[in-house]
């Protein structure tokens, strides 16, 4: 085992929800271990949680336990979550336990067990402000150096760096460098070097661009199953299949053929059956229309007529019905493209080669600082 006085750490932050950040831990962590490092994992404050052998914990953390078979006790990865209502109490002052503390206390733990850690933050640097607990409070109160990670274009993710890096800053955190992520060099090549020389003009060093890849920004429909947990009526033919785009069907059925794009996943209300009829109906007539969808998510929990859920089958079209209002639907479905899971190991795959390919590694490595020895 490493004492705490020899473990290092390095703070992944963001700039907003679904920048990438849980897309540069996995890499990184993966990254980390194939030079052979005894790396650890923590997510200090976390928002969405799952229970875990009888004990809460963020779903990011429970991906990082999942996709890299960790060890260490959950709460040690996940030491505070946030449910709903909790931000009412702590202002109300019905919450007396030092927080804090918790999160010190498990990196420390995780410090007398690892050489490095990899502490991934929620959100931007002022999440959890409200109860104390910001990213830039949390980073401070570790004693460690963030990376921030944002996403495509040139203005927009250096304005978002900047202006997190402030709040760092002002806790008095150092901002180690910066990742963006979801670049389309195919058609911009030149964004790397533009957004290198935009951030040096703010000492921030960027530290790699992450290339946009659709299968790390769409899930598969088996994921989209399991996910949703809904009555599945039909598996199709492909649950491997990975997802363009998600459609909601709200117009006519001949319109609808003509917007839904190529791959799509259509969030359609049960007894829309004109507009279920017709897209399956371009599986059927023999010719490969550019608007084919992949699946129906079917909202409202209608269940359609033996005939149409017969000429789903018929397309094999895979068709998953749903309780709730198309809108609550179709938002459950958008949660679910922006996350990865461990069942996702395609997915997780591409990210390791693709972190692995496109970060400045050894210069994160090189980042990382001692864990305060306290």
């Amino acid at each position: 085992m490493t004492g705490a006085a020899g473990a290092r750490q390095i703070f992944l932050a963001a700039t907003g929800q679904n920048r990438g950040k849980t897309t540069a831990s996995l890499g990184l962590f993966a990254a980390f271990r194939s030079r052979g490092l005894d790396a650890g994992f923590m997510k200090p404050v976390g928002q969405r949680w799952i229970t875990i052998d009888d004990t809460p914990a963020d779903e990011d953390a429970a991906l990082m336990r999942g996709a890299f078979g960790l060890a260490d006790a959950v709460a040690l990865l996940s030491p505070v979550q946030i449910p709903r209502g909790f931000t009412r109490k702590v202002i109300e002052g019905q919450v007396v336990e030092d927080l804090g503390a918790k999160i010190v206390a498990a990196q420390g733990e995780l410090a007398s067990m690892h050489e490095l850690l990899l502490l991934e933050g929620t959100g931007h640097a002022g999440v959890g402000a409200v109860i104390g607990l910001s990213n830039a409070d949390v980073a401070a109160l570790l004693g460690a150096p963030v990376i921030i990670v944002s996403e495509g274009g040139i203005g927009r993710p250096i304005d978002e760096i900047v202006l997190n890096a402030a709040l760092f800053a002002a806790r008095g955190v150092e901002v180690a460098g910066a990742i963006v992520n979801k670049v389309d060099l195919d058609l911009q090549p030149e964004l790397p070097r533009l957004l290198e020389r935009g951030l040096a003009r703010h000492g921030i060093p960027l530290l790699g661009v992450l290339p946009y890849r659709q299968i790390l920004s769409n899930p598969t429909l088996a994921i989209i199953e399991d996910g949703l947990q809904g009555e599945t009526l039909w598996p199709g033919r492909d649950m491997d299949a990975i997802i363009g785009r998600v459609s909601v069907a709200a117009m006519q059925p001949e319109h609808v053929m003509q917007r839904i794009g190529e791959a799509a996943l259509v969030v359609v209300p049960g007894d829309r059956e004109d507009v279920i009829e017709a897209l399956a109906q371009l599986w059927l007539d023999g010719t490969a229309h550019p608007n084919r969808p992949l699946g129906f998510v079917l909202s409202g929990g209608y269940r359609p007529s033996a005939r149409v859920l017969e000429l789903i089958r018929s397309a094999d079209i895979f068709a998953v019905l749903m309780e709730g209002d198309t809108y609550s639907v179709a938002s459950k479905v958008h949660d679910l493209l922006v996350k990865t899971h461990p069942e996702d190991l395609r997915k997780i795959e591409e990210i390791k080669r693709l972190v692995a390919g496109s970060l400045d590694v050894d210069r994160i490595l090189a980042a990382a600082r001692p864990v305060p020895v306290r």
